[in-house]
């Protein structure tokens, strides 16, 4: 089998992966972490795509295509936890490739913070954007020791919004001190009253390939579900965030690694501060990216064709 490990710390927290997780999977809705195992040896329910539905939390549902595993949203945090990652508890699931050749992770949060109001579509300013990140970084890497610097360099993709599909997504450019390129890619599918964050983690290399695959295989089959998409909000009824698209490209993402790591009081100051909360959870996703990759290409992998059915799950070591 597939020796293999994975770890997500995802936006706001960070994805690493040592190996793969090919050869482990079982079927939808069984359990088999026992009472007596620590959660270090527990094994994960990987879903094996065959094309049918899976649930991603309560609100919506994913066409998992062959090509794909996947983990609900306990069995992802105990993957972080597992191999020394920090869920956010935010996790409601997550996508991984069955090849062996494919080095990325596609994990789902979701967040409730109310409605988030897109009249400000058309007037998303992405110079004033980038300008805050990079003052942002700055004061931030006055915190930091020089090996733990992030640098923003640009956007890789400016912030854009389908108002079709209510899809807020952008992704930002950068290096760290050794001069090693780093991309954070993110996309955010706006619900009835909060949003799914939909994050993909990739190397520089390869995410143009794997931003298509998640476009066209994973997100053109990911749904929300009746009753809790975009246009079934209720505005006697139901609560409305306190900001909107561009609080939410900087915000929303503070506000997730806020909670992680007992800095929410920072979200209370003026929004320019907010930035030391935002780039403290990029630098640490795209350091534990860099170390996964690096890890993975050192990772040695051995394959043995399973021989038995999927309901007899294999060991995550």
């Amino acid at each position: 089998m597939y020796k293999k490990a994975g770890a997500v710390l995802l936006l706001s927290a960070a994805l690493l992966w040592t190996t793969h997780p090919s050869s482990t999977y079982a079927t939808e809705g069984t359990s088999n972490i026992s009472g007596s195992q620590t959660e270090s040896q527990a094994e994960l329910n990987w879903i094996d795509g065959t094309g049918q539905e899976v649930k991603v939390g309560d609100l919506a549902k994913l066409k998992l295509d062959p090509d794909f595993l996947f983990l609900n949203g306990a069995d992802a945090q105990t993957l972080q936890r597992q191999n020394g990652g920090n869920p956010t508890g935010l996790e409601i699931g997550a996508v991984f490739p069955k090849s062996e050749d494919a080095v990325w992770g596609l994990f789902f949060e979701y967040e409730e913070p109310g409605h988030v109001e897109d009249s400000e579509k058309d007037d998303i300013d992405a110079d004033a954007l980038l300008e805050s990140y990079k003052q942002g970084t700055e004061e931030a890497n006055k915190t930091l020791t020089p090996e733990n610097q992030l640098f923003i360099d640009g956007w890789d993709t400016p912030p854009k919004y389908d108002d079709r599909t209510h899809n807020l997504s952008w992704s930002l450019l950068g290096h760290d001190s050794t001069q090693h390129k780093l991309i954070n890619y993110n996309v955010r599918l706006l619900t009835r009253e909060g949003y799914i964050s939909a994050i993909l983690v990739s190397d520089p290399e390869h995410l143009a390939a794997d931003r298509a695959t998640m476009e066209s295989k994973i997100l053109s089959n990911f749904s929300i579900v009746e009753g809790q998409r975009y246009q079934d909000f209720n505005k006697s009824t139901d609560k409305k965030a306190k900001y909107g698209l561009t609080g939410l490209i900087l915000g929303g993402a503070g506000l997730v690694v806020a909670k992680k790591t007992g800095l929410l009081a920072m979200i209370l100051l003026a929004l320019k501060k907010v930035w030391f909360v935002i780039i403290a959870g990029i630098v640490a996703l795209w350091k534990f990216i860099s170390s996964g990759i690096k890890k993975k290409k050192q990772a040695r992998h051995q394959y043995d064709q399973p021989d038995t059915p999927p309901e007899d799950r294999m060991e995550i070591r």
